[in-house]
């Protein structure tokens, strides 16, 4: 973990709402899909960083993607390229994937679709099964780059605007007693990965699953305690320091 003065690459709208932010750091540091930024807003009436995962990482070009929710992301938005900002990274723990996992299945929801993308384009030598879910066509982004990294891509909507009419769980599910992947890794919002463990339970799915958490977070390091979760044994993790990758019976959500 290191803080730097970025400077801004480019930014720009990828779709409605939703923006991929490329920066570049001072030097080059390591970075392990799953694991996220702490970026300054560029405006002091907003003094938190905010925490995003890492999408790509170029050499020194590290990118990732937001979503407008607030006066926070609306002053990220309006960054240009040569604007500087705060930023620290590498943060949390990423995604490991055993060597023996040479199956994976990927189920992402919304945001939740650009870390496992970093996952996909960094560990070689699996075949993804990638089902990725949007509200809409309005929504959808970065398909020709899951298309590219899978074995095989299942966009789904929930209207139907584009792919099929379903979310990206049942996607999987319909599919996975014909794929039985080795691990599956997911993230998504809290109530698609809460359908996910459920449903694994509920049909004796015992494959191994790693799911990153999305919380609000304040300080990004675990000293804040404002991203806190249960764990199944009954005690606190902090999704920032612990995780924000988590075994899926690890945690409760």
């Amino acid at each position: 973990m290191k803080e730097f003065i970025a400077k801004v690459k480019e930014n720009s709208a990828i779709a409605n709402g939703i923006y991929a932010m490329t920066i570049t750091l001072p030097e080059e540091v390591e970075v392990k899909g799953g694991q996220f930024l702490n970026i300054s807003t560029g405006n002091p009436a907003h003094l938190l960083k905010r925490p995003f995962g890492i999408m790509r990482k170029e050499g020194k070009d590290i990118t990732f993607c937001y979503q407008i929710k607030g006066g926070g992301t609306i002053c990220l938005s309006q960054a240009k390229a040569g604007d500087e900002l705060n930023v620290t990274i590498p943060l949390g723990n990423g995604f490991s994937l055993p060597e023996s996992a040479k199956k994976v299945a990927v189920v992402g929801g919304g945001v939740g679709i650009f870390p496992l993308l970093s996952v996909i384009e960094t560990v070689k030598g699996r075949e993804y099964y990638s089902y990725i879910g949007f509200r809409g066509s309005d929504y959808a982004c970065l398909i020709k780059d899951f298309k590219s990294a899978s074995y095989n891509l299942t966009i789904v909507t929930d209207d139907g605007s584009i792919g099929q009419k379903t979310n990206a769980v049942a996607a999987f599910l319909s599919d996975c007693e014909k794929v039985q992947p080795d691990l599956i890794i997911s993230c998504g919002p809290p109530v698609m990965l809460r359908a996910l463990k459920a449903q694994l339970k509920e049909r004796g799915i015992s494959t191994p699953c790693l799911v990153s958490l999305e919380e609000r977070m304040g300080c990004g390091i675990g000293a804040c305690l404002v991203c806190v979760c249960k764990t199944t044994d009954g005690t606190n993790a902090r999704v920032c320091k612990d995780g924000p990758v988590f075994d899926i019976n690890e945690v409760e959500l």
